[in-house]
């Protein structure tokens, strides 16, 4: 009798039932968004900090798997993808740039994947020493990673918020009063736009990885041809 293939149901492994969890919880902050910034951010925030702890129960119950790195980058890059285009109908002077970021945050983390299959590797976050500087910074740091990671996140989220509301918290810097949530918007722009920037980087760095692989297809073709 032929072996199940789906005998271990992996579809049904703890992190990528959170991660079905997540997608449930950034559908029901795309509803809200619209009208009730209050809800919206509730559901957006639970699917960021199950975003946080799905790797960790990967490795504690060895259920870490393919499908599951997929899942998380594919949610990872559509929820903040389904913010921003909410974002172009509040904020629509702005259309154009918020489009660009979302193509060069989609293009570049499909690109950077499937440079690395092609290339042999078993994650997107292997780097090795001889690549790209800023790329093995990015992914083998955890501290930048997380704060390049985070400071994007409430950047494009304060954009939300302010639309709303300036919060409840003031600070007075030099006689000047400004909101705590414009404040840590503000501050987290450079951070949003350094993002961007290691997107660009690993966009090209992708190409060119598959250009050299391509390069090579082509010169082991001819001399089989010969």
């Amino acid at each position: 009798m032929a072996r199940d293939p789906l005998a271990e149901n992996i579809f049904f492994f703890l992190p990528n039932v959170i991660g079905y969890v997540r997608i449930i919880l950034a559908v029901v902050s795309f509803h809200y968004m619209p009208d009730d910034h209050i809800a919206a951010s509730i559901a957006y925030i639970l699917s960021a900090l199950l975003d946080a702890i799905d790797g960790y129960v990967a490795r504690r119950y060895n259920q870490a798997t393919q499908f599951g790195a997929i899942l998380d980058q594919l949610t990872d890059r559509t929820t903040q993808a389904g913010l921003i285009i909410v974002l172009t109908t509040l904020y629509p002077q702005y259309l154009l740039w918020f489009q660009l970021s979302i193509i060069l945050d989609i293009t570049s983390h499909w690109a950077h994947i499937w440079a690395g299959l092609l290339s042999g590797k078993t994650s997107h976050k292997l780097i090795h020493p001889t690549e790209n500087a800023i790329l093995r910074i990015y992914y083998t740091s955890k501290p930048v990673l997380f704060t390049l990671c985070a400071g994007n996140e409430l950047f494009y989220g304060g954009l939300y918020l302010l639309y709303f509301t300036e919060g409840t918290v003031n600070l007075s810097i030099q006689d000047y009063d400004i909101g705590l949530l414009r404040l840590l918007t503000y501050a987290s722009a450079p951070l949003a736009i350094l993002k961007s920037f290691v997107n660009l980087v690993q966009l090209f760095a992708a190409s060119r990885t598959v250009g050299i692989i391509d390069v090579s297809d082509r010169v082991n073709a001819r001399a089989k041809a010969q």
